[in-house]
């Protein structure tokens, strides 16, 4: 993990340091695997001659704890098993071939490093699974940006229990009332408002069509604005409740 740089507490005549730790989300809000997992599943469903709508798919963003099983569907559309064995290399390979097409979402890598210079403690929590997470970070060189990166494989319950975004804050050793959560879907956001912190939503083109109301502030991307200026901004805004 890298070290921290002492914050600069001048900082804090001018109203926007009151967060001192940043937590990030991964699939959508750093790298867009979304769109590609649905995606390479469509086509799966498509070529046995069914939809896989996105409503339903809609149901597991951003956590595992869905009762929807896509491959479990897919079964009960067509009456009968499937040979996963082969089927599921195949499906994986072309979602990992669209995923690698990915560039990082916009303003991604500028937030991570004015963080750095505002010395932000900076936190990873997904629902994903630590090979997941770790895999694509360090595919993408960002690994070494976080002190502490917590994944399904930490926890006992996933997003949108607070569990994750809690284990992460605890081993930061921040409280989530100086906690910013950047997350792009309602389980993420619900996850982060349950813990306590404050949450801006930064969706991606498929989780835009969800709703993100929740959260305290919303952003195209993280290029819309400095992360100074988030800062400035959130700190003007009563914090939401989930209550």
């Amino acid at each position: 993990h890298r070290a921290s740089p002492e914050l600069d507490y001048n900082l804090f005549s001018k109203g926007y340091l009151m967060i001192r730790a940043l937590v990030f989300d991964f699939d959508g809000l750093i790298l867009e695997t979304e769109g590609p997992i649905f995606r390479s599943w469509q086509e799966l469903y498509a070529s046995y001659g069914f939809a896989l709508p996105f409503e339903v798919w809609a149901t597991i963003i951003g956590t595992t704890q869905t009762e929807f099983d896509p491959a479990v569907e897919l079964e009960r559309l067509l009456g009968h098993p499937l040979d996963w064995a082969q089927l599921e290399p195949q499906r994986q390979a072309h979602e990992r071939s669209l995923i690698d097409q990915q560039p990082l979402l916009p303003g991604v890598e500028q937030t991570l490093q004015d963080a750095l210079r505002l010395g932000l403690r900076l936190g990873l929590a997904s629902s994903s699974s630590c090979e997941w997470v770790d895999g694509h970070l360090r595919q993408r060189g960002l690994q070494a940006y976080f002190d502490v990166v917590r994944t399904a494989d930490d926890v006992r319950l996933t997003k949108p229990d607070p569990e994750l975004y809690l284990a992460v804050l605890s081993e930061l050793g921040v409280p989530p009332a100086q906690s910013l959560a950047l997350e792009d879907s309602p389980n993420g956001i619900r996850a982060a408002k349950a813990a306590g912190m404050y949450c801006v939503a930064v969706p991606n083109p498929m989780t835009s069509q969800l709703p993100l109301h929740e959260a305290d502030l919303r952003l195209t991307s993280l290029a819309e604005m400095p992360l100074q200026m988030l800062l400035e901004k959130l700190e003007k805004l009563p914090i939401k409740s989930n209550d």
